[in-house]
């Protein structure tokens, strides 16, 4: 979820240093991170600072106003879609091709994550039904999650609570593996290959909570929807072990590329 502006920017890649700043550096420049954003100020947040510390650089785009999604991600370290305030269910045409053009990295084989819309977005191109709580709830704020085995397997250091910001869900798509499950939306991380998709909003900085709860104050009336005090508090609670959960995922996630193309990035 993000919260609209007024101008548009066209599509931007981001060049960050990985060694200080006048220090000779010998090591070969890592591949950029695709980064899909659907709102003008929408921001890759945490998850952007975390990959530009592992010295990515960030190849933002924004389908929605007319920017283009690559055919091939030959030249990206992976690729992450992000959330909005829109429904994988909408008839727009950007969100009908972004679904579509889930089926590059999936194909390629490559790092991809889907948060939120992303995450509904990648179940939706795996054949799952995305759809509203059957009785009208939703989280905003935080919730408590549940690691599953296999989740416990791909990374040990899970938060016990996470902040979500949606009405909609989505089933397990048929071959995924279920990473983490919740309370009134159950499926909440699970996994295809190298792909990635997590309800949860493990992006959001403390800026954007505050733009959130701010400009979106109308969503905190909807049921299940947590007080805007008890995000803050929240995030004093959870946020230390939700950040290092963040890293950790990270840190292994741009591992995930197949052989093959870790080597074509060392010639």
């Amino acid at each position: 979820m993000s919260i609209p502006s007024k101008q548009p920017p066209a599509a931007t890649l981001l060049r960050f240093p990985s060694a200080a700043a006048g220090a000779p550096s010998t090591a070969a420049p890592l591949l950029p991170v695709l980064i899909v954003l659907h709102q003008e100020t929408s921001s890759p947040g945490r998850v952007g600072n975390a990959l530009r510390a592992l010295g990515h650089p960030l190849d933002i785009r924004r389908p929605r106003f007319g920017d283009s999604l690559p055919e091939t991600l030959h030249d990206h370290a992976g690729a992450v879609v992000f959330g909005g305030p829109m429904s994988a269910n909408d008839p727009d045409d950007f969100v009908r091709q972004e679904i579509d053009w889930i089926s590059v990295p999936l194909r390629e084989q490559r790092p991809f994550l889907g948060i939120c819309l992303g995450a509904q977005m990648l179940a939706m191109q795996l054949g799952a039904r995305v759809a509203p709580h059957p009785e009208g709830r939703t989280e905003i704020g935080y919730y408590p999650i549940r690691p599953t085995a296999a989740g416990l397997a791909l990374c040990p250091d899970w938060p016990d609570h996470v902040y979500h910001w949606h009405r909609e869900g989505f089933e397990l798509p048929v071959g995924a593996e279920l990473l983490a499950e919740g309370g009134d939306f159950p499926v909440q991380a699970f996994r295809v290959g190298h792909a990635f998709g997590f309800q949860f909003h493990p992006d959001v900085t403390t800026a954007m909570m505050h733009r959130w709860t701010t400009r979106g104050h109308e969503r905190l009336e909807l049921p299940g929807a947590r007080p805007r005090h008890h995000h803050f508090e929240g995030r004093a609670l959870h946020d230390a072990a939700e950040h290092a959960w963040l890293k950790h995922f990270l840190d292994d996630w741009l591992t995930r590329m197949p052989s093959s193309v870790m080597s074509e990035a060392a010639e």
